[in-house]
């Protein structure tokens, strides 16, 4: 006869069961990847963007820029635009982070030569100085039909080195005496009236000549180095002559045939000139 299942204090415990329950996501992984990925992109273009704005802009425009971003413009040097204080820099185009608008004053010494001239206005003020001079030049030379026509021979070109008078040669006016250093008569003319339109202005003058590429005949010792030079120094005279004082000059010299004014035809007469520099 069976024994009946015991019962009370002396029963065995109940078996312990595990069960295993695997959670299978909807896809292959999850989608915080994304989150990241769109951050990233986002930052990136932030910063190209960032960079365009750098190239794209003038120092003026960039203060403008972080002067608008800027919460207060009275604030310590360490909060200036662009550092908010939180790790203690300045803004990239800040001139000297200090709390005035941009950063237009600054506590930087500068040192400006005395003779030194120029500002926002210096290009309109040059361009009236050299339509001044065309002016002046013109009026010297109305005198006779013949020196008239010498006003074709004069080209002045705004550089950046000064106002550059250019006296040209052509077919039909020579401003030099074939092969020599030789002034002609109507060169002398023209040489004086630009003498008078220069004297009153300020600034150092330096004389460049000029010739063409045209060969010498053979047995002839000199050479276009030797011309272009001198006839340099011969147009230095007649501008003394004309009034301008001697500490006027700065420079004179000589280029042969190395800086034709028609590049495509070196021998074209045109390439033979002087040119004279008005320092600005």
């Amino acid at each position: 006869m069976a024994k009946a299942p015991a019962h009370g204090k002396n029963a065995p415990p109940a078996p312990i069961i595990v069960k295993k329950i695997t959670v299978v996501a909807g896809g292959h992984h999850g989608g915080a990847w994304k989150v990241a990925y769109a951050d990233f992109v986002t930052a990136m273009m932030a910063f190209f963007l960032l960079m365009w704005l750098l190239g794209a802009t003038t120092e003026k425009q960039r203060k403008g820029i972080a002067d608008y971003f800027t919460p207060t413009l009275v604030k310590m040097r360490q909060e200036s635009a662009g550092a908010n204080g939180l790790l203690h820099g300045s803004s990239i185009v800040d001139a000297d982070n200090y709390p005035h608008r941009a950063g237009q004053t600054g506590t930087k010494a500068l040192t400006i030569p005395r003779d030194t001239v120029g500002g926002p206005k210096d290009g309109a003020g040059k361009l009236q100085k050299m339509n001044h001079m065309k002016d002046v030049l013109a009026q010297k030379l109305d005198k006779s039909e013949a020196t008239r026509k010498l006003a074709r021979q004069v080209k002045m070109v705004d550089t950046a080195e000064g106002i550059r008078i250019d006296l040209i040669d052509d077919a039909q006016f020579a401003m030099f005496q074939l092969g020599t250093t030789v002034l002609t008569p109507q060169a002398r003319e023209l040489v004086k009236a630009l003498s008078e339109t220069l004297n009153p202005e300020a600034g150092s003058l330096s004389v460049r000549g000029h010739t063409d590429s045209l060969p010498w005949k053979a047995g002839m010792v000199s050479n276009n180095w030797s011309l272009s030079a001198g006839r340099a120094e011969a147009t230095r005279q007649a501008l003394m002559l004309g009034g301008i004082g001697q500490d006027r000059f700065k420079r004179i010299e000589g280029v042969a045939d190395r800086e034709p004014l028609i590049e495509a035809n070196p021998q074209d007469p045109r390439n033979r000139r002087i040119s004279i520099t008005l320092a600005n």
